[in-house]
């Protein structure tokens, strides 16, 4: 291994803080190593004197970043073997660092206060020159992205790195910190310390839109199937794994009117909307279908012209929802469909921005249901422009998810693909949250907790990218508000599982 060590002598930090007029003496002997990536002698040596000037730290160790990546088993190795203190910082980044004032003295605070097995901070990034807020949020049970946004400083208490890394029986070339986070978390707490404890240079300087898509892109698709082992071991270890054993779907036991629905919820889409309810029209199928478009909002129905575009459409196929309530978000739009006395036996969904690949696709989809003897479809999309003009990464197919491990893969991914489709009587029984975000997500968990889900790796759908788009251009508040909510779906249908788990035993 490539070190570079910077010894600080033992020494007693006294650490003088004030409350309301007193004065508290806190001795300090904890200490910690920390280890940090190196590319060259310029890149390191700021975040080297940041370090430095805490009394807390003994070394400072640095990685080849080439040959020594923390993504990496045997680097996880060498660290823990390294790792002589009572914590262990780990700065992920290759960019400057720069901690607050006392930072590592606050977070060891914590830590012994707590218990802490790991902790992370808010912190500032610094990009383009400009100083911005970067807020994380709270880490939950149900916490399994392998994206989880930490920051790039984390804490660990030693003794639960190394119990962590001696229970790694897997070699990584990718998924080592995702593997370390999942098993740190088995027998301890990561806590969040809402407080901005250090400055960090941030490069990546994309939209929340264009990095949305980064996670399925065909080039890290050995990424991902590392990133899956680790999680799906994770399950086995807490006891959220699922067997592929699956409740057989009742597809004659009710009547329906028509076999299939497209399901378009809609708000102030006056530019799209037209081409999305036409897309659905079109189709060729040998069974009957009908268009269910379901306006929602704070006004009951779009403002924008939307309304007056659908009522334009003259085909008897088409229905028309205009809800009497001001409550309604596009999962109530979807509940409101589902229970609509025209509803057919699949509801099929189709975004009010998209348009469907061909006129085949509804014909597709159901047959898929019957093929794969399902209750939830999941078909593949081309990511386009509003011209249909491809954008990276294209093909967007999910081939991580297999009939054998789809749904426990489905925690740790941060969505289902499109199109989505659902057997009505299940999709009832589960019911979509009332939300804007995250509604087709929840159900496609909840579903897959007990039915198979069926994939079509044919192109079926153009997901059209415009700044329009409700994710194109996310705050980091309303992003991060949009994660924990995800997590928080992740989190009770985890729970569900684990107790669904202990019954059988």
């Amino acid at each position: 291994m490539i070190c570079h060590f910077f010894s600080i002598f033992e020494r007693l930090f006294v650490l003088w803080t004030s409350c309301a007029g007193n004065y508290f003496i806190t001795d300090i002997m904890t200490k910690i190593n920390c280890f940090v990536p190196f590319t060259s002698k310029k890149q390191v040596e700021k975040t080297v004197k940041s370090l430095k000037e805490s009394a807390l730290v003994n070394q400072i160790i640095t990685l080849d970043a080439k040959k020594e990546p923390m993504a990496q088993t045997a680097t996880m190795r060498k660290i823990a073997a390294n790792a002589d203190c009572d914590y262990v910082l780990l700065y992920t980044k290759q960019t400057t660092l720069s901690l607050g004032y006392l930072a590592l003295e606050r977070m060891v605070e914590v830590a012994e206060a707590t218990g802490a097995a790991m902790l992370y901070a808010d912190h500032y990034a610094f990009m383009n020159g400009e100083r911005t807020n970067k807020p994380v949020i709270d880490y939950q049970f149900g916490s399994l992205r392998n994206d989880f946004d930490f920051g790039s400083v984390l804490v660990y208490k030693a003794s639960a790195l190394k119990a962590a890394v001696k229970k790694m029986k897997v070699d990584y070339k990718f998924a080592a910190l995702y593997d370390l986070r999942l098993k740190v978390s088995q027998k301890g707490r990561l806590v969040h310390i809402n407080e901005y404890l250090y400055s960090e240079i941030e490069e990546d300087t994309r939209k929340t839109g264009e990095k949305l898509f980064d996670y399925v892109d065909p080039r890290n698709r050995e990424v991902q199937i590392e990133m899956e082992k680790a999680c799906t071991q994770h399950l086995k270890d807490i006891g959220g794994y699922l067997k592929p054993e699956f409740k057989s779907v009742p597809f004659g036991r009710e009547k329906f009117e028509y076999e299939a629905s497209v399901v378009i919820p809609v708000l102030n889409r006056v530019k799209t909307i037209k081409d999305a309810i036409e897309s659905a029209l079109k189709q060729k199928t040998n069974f009957k279908f009908n268009v269910i478009v379901v306006e929602n909002g704070p006004k009951c129905h779009s403002w924008d012209g939307t309304t007056e575009v659908i009522e334009s459409i003259k085909d008897k196929r088409l229905v028309h929802v205009i809800p009497t309530r001001k409550d309604i978000g596009v999962g109530g739009a979807w509940n409101m469909a589902l229970h609509h006395p025209k509803c057919g036996k699949f509801a099929v969904q189709l975004d009010s921005d998209d348009v469907y690949s061909d006129e085949n696709t509804l014909q597709k989809v159901v047959d898929a249901f019957y093929e794969q003897k399902c209750a939830m479809v999941i078909g593949s999309y081309m990511l386009t422009d509003i011209n249909l003009k491809m954008l990276p990464p294209g093909k967007v197919d999910h081939r991580e998810w297999t009939p054998e491990n789809g749904r426990n893969n489905a925690l740790r991914i941060n969505g289902l693909g499109a199109p989505r489709a659902f057997f009505t009587p299940v999709a009832r029984k589960v019911m979509f949250p009332n939300v804007n975000y995250g509604e087709d997500y929840a159900v496609g968990l909840a579903v897959s907790r007990n039915y198979q889900i069926g994939r079509i790796y044919d192109v079926l759908y153009f997901c059209r990218r415009h700044d329009e788009n409700s994710d194109a251009s996310l705050s980091v508040e309303k992003e991060n508000m949009n994660n924990t909510y995800k997590d928080r779906i992740r989190t009770w249908e985890l729970e569900a599982r684990v107790a669904m788990n202990a019954r059988k035993k």
